[in-house]
Order: structure tokens, then C-alpha cells, then sequence
């Protein structure tokens, strides 16, 4: 499986070269390859990509505003996420169910509920292809069915917004936001993870020195002996 990091940003108005779009990852096997999430500053961009297919984990607009003029290519979302772009001009709609894995363009995928919205539900996709697995998680403030979804997996791909701060609050009954990289990284312990890369960069990485943050994390990771990377636009990974 080779993996290519599209984009790197956080929904910030902070931006770099190396952090510059919005989070996507091209996931690709023997030739074919499936485009993960297309937010606000992929809108006119996603036509040049030319994606055969694209992948949403939920309807926030630095994951799915890239497609509100429509898309090139099915598009394959749960149905909680098609109810809040129910206005969006797509037209080739393709509804995923939890747990319930679908082979897209040579891959699988396997979608497991998270939480981090109330407003936008999301998932964290379990993608297969050969022998590798990744876990691809851009927001979140847990996984349900956490030891499932993590189980056998090369590389856990997560939510860069914060670091060791919690950037979590409580809506009624649900919690909303983000679980800082330092209890990611924990969980990448607890499951046997031997590999995380960090994606969706918040102000801390972004605004930062990158080394000095780079450094501070690999410490954090080190702890947990798990393997650790800052994604950055343009990134390439051979699984």
C-alpha cells in the first residue's frame, strides 16, 4: 500500500508550506487509489486530482466542503454524513455502514464510529490492502470498538489539533473535539501499534518550530515505544 498525504492542515487559518491543505490522504495498491476526505481547499482542485473515488469520515467543511459543487467520481459516506450534504450536487452516492467492510478500487474499508461531533458524526476508516493496515482517523475524541479497530494494524494515522491538551467539552450526553497526540500515542501502546503519523496539524504544529515540536512529540512516542511521524503535504509512505 502506498500512501501520499494530499494535505496536512488542520480547519486553522494558519498554513505552511509543508501544512498548506486541508486534510486528505491518497491511499493507493497496484495502480488504483482512492482519495480520503476533500475539504474547503480541495474545491477546485479535486477535478485536476481526477479521483476515481472519494471517501468521507464526516461532513465538516475541511473534510467535505471540497464537494459542494458536486464530485468527479462516486463518493462513499455514511449515512449520517449524507444527511447533513443532502444539499451537496453529487451524484453518484455510495452509503458505508459501521463495520461492515467494502472493497473500494482494491481496497477495503471498514468504517468504525468515533466520537468528535454532535453535528458532523464521524469515523475512522480501517483500510486494507495485501498485507498492510492502516487506521485512518483525522478527528476524534475516542473510537468505539477501540481494540477492533486497532488490532493488527502497521500505522495509526490521528488527529494533530493538539498535543497533550485535551481540546474536549461536553455537549448534553456526548463529548465533542479532539484527544491530544500524547493519549493517541497511548493507545497505539495498549493495542500493540507499532507506528503512529500525526495528520489534521493544529496551531501547535503549524504556528510552532516544527523540530522543537517534532522533538517533543518523538519524546512522548518514545515513552510508549511506539514509532512516530508529523505528516506533512506531499508525504509519502510504502507500507
Amino acid at each position: 500500500m502506498k500512501l501520499t498525504f494530499l494535505g496536512t492542515r488542520g480547519y486553522i487559518d494558519e498554513r505552511t508550506p509543508r501544512h498548506r491543505m486541508h486534510a486528505s490522504l491518497r491511499a493507493e495498491y497496484r495502480g488504483k487509489w482512492v482519495m480520503v476526505d476533500c475539504g474547503e481547499d480541495w474545491l477546485d482542485e479535486v477535478d485536476r486530482l481526477r479521483p476515481r473515488a472519494i471517501v468521507i469520515t464526516h461532513a465538516h467543511p475541511d473534510h467535505a466542503g471540497g464537494l459542494r459543487h458536486g464530485a468527479p467520481c462516486p463518493v462513499y459516506a455514511t449515512e449520517a454524513t449524507w444527511e447533513r450534504l443532502g444539499r451537496y450536487p453529487i451524484r453518484e452516492r455510495r452509503t458505508l455502514r459501521p463495520r461492515e467492510p467494502v472493497e473500494i478500487r482494491g481496497l477495503s474499508f471498514e468504517a468504525f464510529t468515533v466520537e468528535h461531533s454532535t453535528l458532523a458524526p464521524a469515523v475512522g476508516y480501517r483500510i486494507t490492502a495485501g498485507r498492510a493496515t492502516v487506521f485512518y482517523v483525522p478527528d476524534l475524541v475516542y473510537i468505539h470498538e477501540r481494540a477492533d479497530a486497532l488490532r493488527g494494524v502497521d500505522a495509526y494515522i490521528g488527529d494533530g489539533a493538539t498535543i497533550a491538551r485535551p481540546l474536549v467539552r461536553r455537549r448534553e450526553d456526548a463529548l465533542i473535539g479532539h484527544t491530544p497526540i500524547r493519549t493517541q500515542l497511548t493507545w497505539c501502546r495498549k493495542e500493540g501499534v507499532p507506528r503512529a503519523i500525526i495528520t489534521h496539524c493544529g496551531r501547535q504544529i503549524v504556528a510552532a518550530d516544527e523540530d522543537e515540536v517534532g522533538a517533543r512529540i518523538r519524546e512522548m512516542a518514545d515513552e510508549r515505544g511506539v514509532r512516530v511521524d508529523i505528516a506533512y503535504d506531499g508525504m509519502v509512505v510504502l507500507l
